[in-house]
């Protein structure tokens, strides 16, 4: 199962957007920003922007979270929300030859399709380990006749192997990533992909940030989450019809 783990974030975030908001609305210099910013003050600020929507403000502060145990799948739409940054382990640098995979509920509940579904990421993973061996053995070849050394064409023999040897992974395939978003980005990742109409793996992921995020800024992310949690339920007549119960989840304040 995913793990997200939140790494660092901005120093006092909640006094760093109400330091960049006071900078806004007073005459305040630079030096005096911080004056009188006490907790009350601080969540008085951030609780005004949120009411005005003003947002620019939370984009100071900004949240870095390692997430593991979850799938290539997860990473294809993670990805899509641009205003992060994202390092992730390389299957083109690290050889995947006892790959671990996610395996989907659904399929897991079943006996018959998770037989089905671990057969074919043991297939997979034979493909893949008798495809780099094909490929090694031609560029370790091409690379002694180069004038490599045995041990320099066998290293670099491999890299190019797995580089193309990759494309046999499956979407289940596990992977892992560090990831940083501002507050503003994190509370549109949070409205789309903490509803019930997110795919399940990611919903999982956002949900489990969300709730470490809140525990750091509380005041920031008092009112994060899915759109439904702030009125009425923007999916429209595709909603999950279970608006209630995903408020009480998330007004809960429990770990996901």
């Amino acid at each position: 199962m995913a793990k997200v783990t939140l790494l660092t974030y901005t120093p006092q975030p909640e006094k760093t957007v109400a330091m960049a908001a006071k900078l806004c609305y007073s005459p305040s210099s630079i030096d005096q920003i911080g004056e009188g910013l006490t907790e009350e003050k601080t969540a008085s600020f951030v609780q005004m922007l949120a009411e005005i929507g003003h947002e620019s403000p939370i984009e100071h502060a900004s949240f870095t979270f390692g997430i593991e145990g979850v799938s290539r799948s997860l990473l294809a739409q993670i990805t899509r929300h641009r205003i992060a940054s994202f390092s992730v382990q390389s299957q083109r640098y690290v050889a995947e030859s006892d790959f671990a995979y996610v395996v989907p509920p659904e399929i897991e509940a079943i006996p018959e399709a998770k037989a089905e579904f671990l057969a074919a990421m043991e297939e997979d993973r034979r493909h893949y380990e008798r495809l780099t061996a094909l490929l090694m053995e031609k560029h370790r070849k091409a690379l002694l006749d180069e004038g490599k050394s045995e041990k320099e064409a066998a290293r670099a023999a491999e890299k190019r192997a797995i580089e193309d040897a990759r494309f046999v992974l499956p979407n289940a395939c596990e992977t892992k990533m560090v990831c940083t978003f501002n507050a503003r980005s994190l509370q549109n990742f949070f409205a789309l992909r903490c509803c019930n109409r997110a795919q399940w793996e990611i919903r999982d992921v956002a949900t489990q940030m969300l709730f470490l995020v809140r525990k750091v800024a509380p005041h920031l992310f008092a009112n994060a989450g899915p759109g439904c949690l702030r009125g009425i339920c923007p999916e429209g007549k595709m909603s999950c019809g279970k608006a209630n119960e995903v408020r009480a989840f998330f007004h809960s304040g429990e770990d996901a």
